[in-house]
This record gives C-alpha cells, structure tokens and sequence, in this order.
C-alpha cells in the first residue's frame, strides 16, 4: 500500500504552509475589530478613499509642483528625509506626536481634527508593553 500513502502524502498540507500562513490563527478581535464582508467589499461612502488616500494625493502634487519649481533633486531629498524620519520610532505602546514628520510636510503650525481627538491618555491602543513589542517583532 505505498502507492496509498503516497497519494495521502502528495494531497496533504506542509507543516510550513500551516505555520507560516497561519491556517489554524482565529480573528483577533480586540486588535482587527468585528469583520464585515460588506465593508470589505465596498467603501460606505463615495468620499472614504478619497479622505483615506488624501495625505499620499497631497503629497504627490506637492513633488510634482517641486520637481517642476526646482528640479528632480528637490522631491528625492523631501523624501528621502520623509523615509529616515519614518524610520525613527517610540515603542508601539507610547504615543508618537510625529513632530518631526509634521515639520516636513509644514503642518506643525495648523491644528487639525486629528490634534483634539487624538488625545494618548483616551489611547484604546494601550496595552502591555510586552505583548505588543512581541507582537510588532512578529514573535506572538
């Protein structure tokens, strides 16, 4: 019967298709919130991935309006800048006022919706430090 067994090898699964997809991992609730199919599939609203995708929008038209005031030189050092400062980061579980990358797109002196709702100490973010360090290394 090895032809059998071979057939029953052939059609199963690899240890490393279940461990490294993650095949048996449930929906984590508490970091991912409940799941809709419906929200998945469309946006609830025409303007939501206009509003989503607005800071990526702005920043395209503000290099192309450089590169075409200065040069190419100009928009590759912003965003080159844009990336060490990206780079640069706390610990996932303290608050990040990201000052230096408002800086850089010349918003450090307007106060917007995200400045009075975004208040750290109503963070529904924090949690313990240890579990959320292993989990942003990948190690949980």
């Amino acid at each position: 019967n090895s032809r059998g067994t071979a057939s029953l090898l052939k059609d199963s699964i690899s240890f490393t298709e279940v461990s490294s997809a993650g095949l048996f991992e449930g929906h984590d609730l508490l970091r991912r919130g409940f799941t809709s199919v419906k929200s998945e599939l469309l946006p609830s609203h025409p303007l939501q991935l206009t509003e989503k995708n607005f800071q990526l929008n702005q920043d395209k038209t503000n290099f192309a309006t450089l590169r075409n005031i200065q040069g190419i030189h100009a928009p590759l050092k912003l965003q080159m800048e844009f990336r060490a400062v990206k780079q640069v980061q706390r610990l996932p579980f303290l608050h990040s006022s990201n000052m230096a990358m408002d800086i850089l797109r010349g918003n450090d002196e307007c106060i917007g919706f995200e400045d009075i709702l975004n208040d750290p100490s109503q963070s529904e973010i924090m949690g313990e430090p240890h579990i959320m360090m292993e989990h942003k290394l990948g190690l949980l």
